[in-house]
């Protein structure tokens, strides 16, 4: 890999962002614009409403047609941001990496581990970053997690349960609804993307899995209810579920332990305040009201009340700090491609044993 080329090393890293849907407008923009490290160049959409949005959001950045538009300008760009749907993402990766621009790449990584190794290979000819946006890592409940494994609170964990399930009974006309699962459509990519990446940070390589992959709603070209578990080498099992049908979450985390477990509803709030405007240079951005803290503890006679234990803050600004950082020749991007590609091998797995 190599860092950006330039003789000032203050100047911003110039950056392109593909696709203004709910990745690009509140996952990517917000934290481009809002850092010193880069400038938000261009946009590209090919979605008239959309398109009149970001130039009221950014009026500063060009807002370009599309990925074969914006390729003409790759000579003005250090850095683009597939903020695509992933049946696309090889061919656009493809394209700017042999323009000699490095990306970030969202999750679904690609469509298929295929396609994941040959962006990984043509970056790695042209010795540019590659770097995949996986920013639930960076959740605050998450990181709260990470804090119980890393302290010994919870003993020696043998069950990790993890959902992310909303309510969307309807299937709309959203790619994450109506593309194939062989283009990376289905909320086991979309979602199960987050959830497994998560598992394997915290409890490493599997063994073994199984799946159950349905489709309820009308109209869903793809599964929108899903259930995985994995089998750790560990041998820590982790139970993850994923709903756009699901009326009545249960628990976004559950972890038991030998000594305690830990018990948290809700999902993280960075989402929902980018949504409304807030921007990540906000003091309040990340915070989670005591109200939403999870609970630690044993419920059983002869031991203390759980009690509620504050949420670690909510971090996604730290994704593009590592990209600066990697960029500019001083780490290494904070999440590989070949994490993504292990998250992409077991997605596959799951979707041939299925469909």
């Amino acid at each position: 890999m190599t860092s950006i080329t330039t003789s000032a090393p203050e100047r911003p890293i110039r950056t392109a962002v593909i696709g203004y849907g709910l990745a690009g407008k509140v996952f990517h923009c917000p934290f481009i614009e809002a850092s010193p490290d880069f400038s938000l160049d261009y946009i590209a959409t090919n979605d008239p409403e959309r398109r009149t949005q970001a130039r009221a959001e950014h009026p500063n950045a060009q807002i370009v047609a599309d990925s074969n538009e914006l390729a003409s300008k790759a000579d003005q760009l250090d850095l683009v941001v597939l903020a695509s749907p992933p049946g696309v993402h090889l061919e656009q990766g493809l394209s700017f990496l042999g323009r000699g621009v490095a990306l970030v790449v969202d999750k679904p990584f690609a469509a298929s581990v295929a396609e994941a190794e040959k962006l990984i290979q043509r970056a790695q000819e042209v010795g540019k970053a590659l770097c995949v946006f996986q920013n639930r890592r960076w959740d605050g409940d998450f990181l709260t997690v990470k804090k119980l494994l890393d302290s010994g609170e919870l003993g020696d964990v043998y069950q990790f349960e993890s959902s992310f399930e909303h309510w969307a009974p309807k299937a709309n006309s959203r790619w994450q609804d109506l593309t194939p699962a062989s283009l990376g459509g289905g909320v086991t990519f979309d979602l199960g993307s987050h959830l497994i990446d998560q598992a394997l940070m915290l409890f490493g390589p599997i063994a073994d899995l199984r799946s159950d992959l349905r489709t309820i709603r009308e109209g869903g070209g793809n599964d929108d209810a899903s259930f995985v578990e994995l089998h750790h080498q560990s041998g820590v099992r982790s139970r993850l579920w994923m709903s756009r049908i699901g009326a009545l979450p249960g628990p976004r985390f559950r972890v038991l332990g030998t000594k305690a477990a830990y018990v948290s509803y809700g999902l993280d709030g960075q989402e929902p305040a980018l949504a409304s405007g807030m921007l990540p240079t906000d003091e309040r951005y990340g915070t989670a009201p005591e109200e939403t803290w999870g609970m630690l503890g044993v419920s059983a006679a002869g031991h203390p009340a759980p009690s509620r234990i504050p949420t670690e803050r909510g971090n996604y600004p730290a994704f593009y700090e590592g990209v600066a950082a990697a960029l500019r020749g001083s780490g290494a991007v904070p999440v590989p491609p070949e994490d993504a590609l292990e998250v992409l091998r077991i997605l596959e797995n799951i979707r041939n044993s299925t469909y």
